[in-house]
């Protein structure tokens, strides 16, 4: 099938590459004509393992990029929309880039013959396909002559469950696959994943879109309930680890993300915890969990601080090295990282920042230019009167004599990464 993908971000390049994979023809659009270079030569804009493998395989035959709607629209049956849905300053959804880009479909498909589908991948709020997507696709932004004759266009939503550092395996290999939308509609999109082994959920489309939002939002839950008992476990001298491996045993609750920790962040979790809160209030409910999910996961990252001043008082012009910038490891995103406000609250107490990622310290050069990067963890370390570990990459987990070389070890750990005999050592949960 003939497939266009707007947008290039995580979720838009994977999608396209991976359906390529899949034996489709795809073309993807983007406004950043850099990106769109990086695609048709078969280089991927972001970093995500085993991508760049398939747009080198892909690129120029089954996948190019392009910047024209019209150029993509006009040979294909279906449109992924995969644009970006940030959050405005109250938590609440800013749909401005889906109403753009949905307004550009619609003028692409003026006059349009043959059905069309348009499938909404972007998360979006209950309702978004059918109230704000499927009348800017019909009717387009150019004087309203947008939509295939006789309205010939099908709408439905279908979200998607990628984690940053696995998206590929997991398009491949899903657990799920949903799909909103009217008979026709959804069973267009289900033929694109026809060689998945993977049952698919049909259903209306604002049951698919609150199927992500819970999605996320249950498992954002798990992490800020792990973090919370944590919290308790660590004044009381228990190892919240051990009490989560054995409720992990539990066939009802799953052992998969009771790691407690620092907190959540990426680009899915916080924006979409948010997101439906927000919503909630809009139609009159007080989300009262969904609410203490937040709070929790603001404050932990803080618990970091506290432990530290604890074990080295005054941190004013004592030199802390941060290792691990990305929200989690095996990607470089940055978004909502809980690096950023321990980096935050540790340059304004009049400390200096030496730190470390394996991948993130570009993007994070955009946020802090005045910290110091490292090439290594043990360059961080050197010299340095304590340490923070922030993100669970495997690398620190083998960290031993590095440690040697600061003025004193002192640990703050919160992702329950090493374990040294020596110095001072504190869990944030533990």
């Amino acid at each position: 099938m003939d497939v266009s993908i707007i947008g290039t971000g995580y979720v838009g390049t994977v999608t396209g590459a991976c359906f390529a994979e899949l034996g489709h023809n795809v073309v993807s659009v983007d406004i950043d004509s850099e990106k769109v270079a990086q695609i048709n030569a078969g280089i991927s804009p972001i970093y995500e393992p085993g991508l760049s493998e398939l747009l080198k395989k892909h690129a120029g035959t089954r996948l190019r990029a392009t910047s024209d709607y019209n150029d993509a629209i006009s040979s294909s049956d279906v449109t992924f929309i995969c644009v970006g849905t940030p959050s405005d300053e109250d938590g609440n959804i800013d749909l401005s880039i889906v109403r753009s880009a949905s307004k550009k479909i619609g003028d692409a498909l003026a006059g349009r013959e043959q059905y069309h589908v348009v499938v909404v991948k972007s998360t979006v709020v209950p309702a978004t396909t059918d109230e704000v997507v499927a009348p800017l696709v019909r009717v387009g932004g150019m004087g309203g002559t947008g939509g295939a004759k006789g309205g010939d266009v099908g709408v439905a939503m279908n979200p998607e469950f990628l984690r940053e550092g696995k998206a590929v395996h997991d398009f491949m290999n899903p657990d799920k696959i949903v799909i909103g939308g009217d008979t026709r509609a959804a069973g267009t999109v289900a033929s694109l994943y026809e060689k998945i082994p993977c049952e698919i959920t049909l259903t209306d489309t604002r049951t698919a879109e609150m199927i992500k939002y819970a999605n996320n939002s249950f498992l954002a839950t798990k992490i800020s309930f792990a973090n919370e008992i944590g919290n308790i476990c660590k004044k009381l001298g228990i190892d919240v680890y051990e009490v989560m491996a054995a409720i992990g045993k539990d066939y009802r609750i799953s052992e998969h993300f009771l790691n407690a920790g620092a907190g959540f962040g990426g680009s899915c979790f916080p924006k979409d915890v948010k997101a439906l809160i927000g919503r909630a209030k809009e139609i009159g409910y007080d989300p009262i969990l969904l609410n203490a999910v937040i709070e929790v996961n603001e404050e932990q990252p803080m618990r970091m601080i506290e432990l530290l001043t604890e074990r080295v008082g005054d941190l004013r012009n004592k030199r802390i090295a941060v290792l691990g910038l990305a929200f989690k490891n095996d990607t470089d995103d940055i978004r909502e990282t809980r690096s950023i406000p321990v980096i935050t609250e540790l340059l304004n107490r009049g400390a200096t920042v030496a730190a470390y990622d394996p991948l993130a310290a570009g993007n994070m050069r955009k946020v802090f230019s005045d910290i110091e990067y490292c090439k290594s963890a043990g360059d961080a370390l050197s010299g340095s009167d304590a340490c923070l570990i922030m993100t669970e990459w495997d690398e620190f987990g083998s960290l031993d004599q590095e440690f040697d070389a600061m003025k004193e070890i002192v640990v703050i750990d919160g992702r329950r990464m090493v374990t040294p005999d020596r110095g001072l050592y504190e869990g944030i949960c533990w």
